[in-house]
């Protein structure tokens, strides 16, 4: 091996030096950038040739080094587990904030709820029941009618929850369109770059963010192919393949009532009747709170909170109307109902009151005379009754609040699991500057020492090109 050899041999060790002090200065310049992962240059050290025969002299060293990659430090099953997890936090995270929302607008306990409004009525008919005068049947059709205005409040509250988390869906589906797009764009570029021998590390980066973002919203998987490129997967389904991405939409009704005959439902785009399945992530968590009430009460939270207000109402007017239609008015008129419930609508938003003073009202028995108020003081006795309105509220009350608490803690337990998921992929993964810093130091050395080797390769060869010959002249 010729002296010229030593140069290249002290060029590579370099020119990898030089690189490895780039990749540090990479690192360190994205230190604070959100989801990059560090790299690193894998270095490998170059042979001799193989030189057989008689004359081939010495033992050869080798000819020096190069960098072979830049290697990115992350870890696919720790990627795999931070999208799980927030897969699974998005979910709860939806449903925990539509209950939580529902849960307030009950104001229970509190002067303006319900509970409180029927406390006022059946006080109201118990002093119906004492004065029987036109001032105390003014009192209790004020609260009366109170208590109607507050059951169509519940009802239309929840009904404008419904429409803004449908809202909300459609723009979540939008969003991932979006993510899908950018996710197939980088599949493009990533194969592109490798094909042509480049790193495409930091296009990994960026496409690892999109998929953690899809996985939030729709509970995908991703799968990693040989040519670089990653499929997004959904419900077993590609929403992302190679360089193209398939769309998805929100369709079904935009009305909660439409919710049993026409669901809303995730479908993709110019399929209306394929539905995307999916099990996880945000939309999930929002379609699950869209859908129609059951039989059995575990329909959608949002619609079987309206459908506790449309049994509320009917029942109230059925306690009250079987009571009072016993009874008889000051001037005889017996078989009449104090509340009506609209046959057509909401029961919730249909129920008010029929008489208009205490003309109307039947406040004592039949034949018992004008100053009787013995059918008022019954129905003042309807909450106190074992099957109550009051206990039928409370019911509804106590039913969303649990399910609000438990919501909330499987949204905590979630939001633990995220972040001990994406604590080991930083641990993993983020730049450590003190790391870097030693890195640096040992790549400057590197760099010094492979300097000094070119220095003495290049005496050597000046005495060996302009010195030779000269002694003894």
């Amino acid at each position: 091996m010729s002296t010229f050899s030593g140069l290249n041999t002290a060029y590579t060790g370099l020119t990898a030096a030089r690189q490895g002090i780039n990749v540090v200065g990479q690192n360190i310049s994205n230190v604070n950038v959100a989801g990059y992962t560090r790299q690193r240059a894998v270095q490998t050290a170059v042979g001799s040739l193989a030189q057989v025969g008689p004359l081939t002299g010495q033992v050869k060293v080798g000819q020096g080094t190069h960098v072979t990659s830049i290697e990115r430090l992350g870890d696919v099953f720790l990627d795999a587990k931070v999208r799980s997890s927030t897969a699974s936090s998005g979910y709860w995270g939806v449903r925990a904030n539509a209950l939580s929302t529902l849960q307030t607008s009950l104001h229970e306990p509190g002067d303006t709820g319900i509970s409180k409004q029927l406390s006022n009525v059946w006080a109201a008919w118990s002093d119906m029941s004492l004065k029987g005068d036109e001032s105390s049947a003014a009192v209790l059709l004020q609260q009366s009618g109170a208590l109607v205005t507050q059951i169509a409040a519940g009802y239309t509250a929840v009904n404008d929850q419904w429409n803004v988390l449908r809202d909300e869906t459609a723009g979540m589906a939008t969003e991932l369109n979006d993510a899908a797009t950018q996710v197939a764009a980088l599949n493009g570029l990533i194969r592109s770059t490798l094909n042509a021998g480049g790193s495409a590390n930091e296009y990994i980066d960026q496409r690892n963010n999109l998929t953690t973002t899809i996985a939030a919203l729709s509970g995908a998987t991703v799968r990693n192919l040989p040519d670089g490129t990653a499929e997004v997967l959904v419900g077993g389904n590609a929403l992302v393949s190679g360089d193209r991405s398939y769309a998805v939409e929100l369709t079904g009704t935009t009305a909660m009532v439409g919710a049993a005959g026409d669901p809303v439902k995730l479908s993709w785009v110019g399929r209306p009747n394929v539905p995307v399945t999916i099990d996880g992530g945000e939309i999930a968590g929002a379609l699950s709170t869209l859908s129609a009430a059951n039989a059995s009460g575990t329909g959608g939270a949002l619609a079987e909170a309206a459908a506790d207000y449309n049994e509320l109402a009917t029942f109230i007017a059925q306690k009250v109307n079987a009571v009072h239609s016993s009874g008889a008015t000051p001037n005889g008129t017996t078989g009449l109902d104090f509340f009506a419930v609209s046959a057509t609508g909401p029961a919730a938003l249909g129920l008010s009151i029929i008489p208009t003073n205490a003309s109307g009202i039947a406040a004592g028995a039949v034949g018992a005379g004008g100053k009787d108020g013995s059918i008022a003081a019954a129905v003042a006795q309807i909450g106190a009754s074992a099957d109550s309105p009051d206990k039928k509220w409370s019911g509804i009350v106590t039913g969303i609040g649990i399910a609000a608490k438990t919501g909330l803690q499987q949204s905590a337990l979630a939001d633990l699991s995220t972040k001990a998921a994406v604590g080991n992929q930083l641990s993993n993964a983020s730049v450590d500057m003190d790391e870097e810093n030693v890195n640096m130091l040992m790549f400057q050395s590197a760099y010094q020492g492979a300097a000094r080797v070119m220095t003495a390769v290049d005496e050597m060869l000046d005495t060996l090109i302009n010195r030779t010959g000269l002694v003894g002249r």
